[in-house]
């Protein structure tokens, strides 16, 4: 049973990863793997409103996907996209990625090697990680715009379609704890975490919710 108070911290969390960026024309869209298809949905909604004319799906298979996605993550996006109607021309596949920065640096190379000319991104990803993968691009890829994009679901939404409440509050503690420790190993730039998030993190991590942080030296 999870209490009012980590369902409160959760919202806390949720809230600061958007990045409430505003969708526009880009170069290209980076649809980041997970195991959420949602997000090659949201990379289609864009590609069908004309803001993209070309989408690179990335990630290969993780703990959590690798029953789920055996052919990798980003070549199920590319199933997916497919068949929702996008065609084959506007589908990049980067299937080698295992992390957030991988899934930058191997779409950038991708894209430098197919002679894709990008000065801005429509970055992908799912609700809780925006600004995660939005730090990390902007510290990977600094000469690029970043646009954040993903559904527009609230937590409690994206809850009921993951089906696994605990699951998701400790993505969001996992995704939270990154902002803090990754800028000094060089993997994204520096947030600002207002006061409010921060007490929320602490307050998660020691009622329990930490299968998904990464370890701290």
């Amino acid at each position: 049973m999870i209490s009012m108070q980590a369902w409160s911290d959760a919202q806390q969390l949720w809230d600061f990863q958007q990045m409430r960026h505003e969708p526009r024309p880009c170069s290209v869209a980076i649809g980041l793997g997970s195991h959420d298809l949602g997000v090659a949905d949201v990379a289609v909604d864009l590609y069908r409103r004309g803001l993209i004319p070309l989408i690179v799906f990335t990630g290969a298979t993780s703990r959590t996907t690798r029953d789920r996605m055996p052919r990798g993550e980003g070549e199920h996006y590319r199933g997916r996209a497919l068949d929702l109607g996008v065609p084959a021309s506007a589908i990049l596949v980067e299937p080698n990625a295992r992390n957030t920065g991988e899934n930058i640096n191997f779409s950038r190379a991708l894209l430098a090697e197919r002679g894709v000319d990008v000065s801005s991104v429509l970055l992908v990803s799912k609700p809780y990680e925006e600004r995660r993968a939005y730090a990390t691009a902007r510290k990977l890829w600094p000469k690029v715009e970043f646009v954040s994009a993903s559904a527009s679901m609230t937590l409690t939404e994206y809850v009921d379609s993951i089906k696994d409440p605990r699951l998701v509050l400790d993505m969001l503690v996992g995704a939270q704890q990154r902002l803090l420790v990754y800028p000094e190993r060089g993997f994204m730039i520096r947030q600002e975490i207002p006061d409010p998030v921060a007490v929320a993190y602490e307050r998660l991590y020691a009622a329990g919710f930490t299968s998904r942080l990464v370890p701290v030296p």
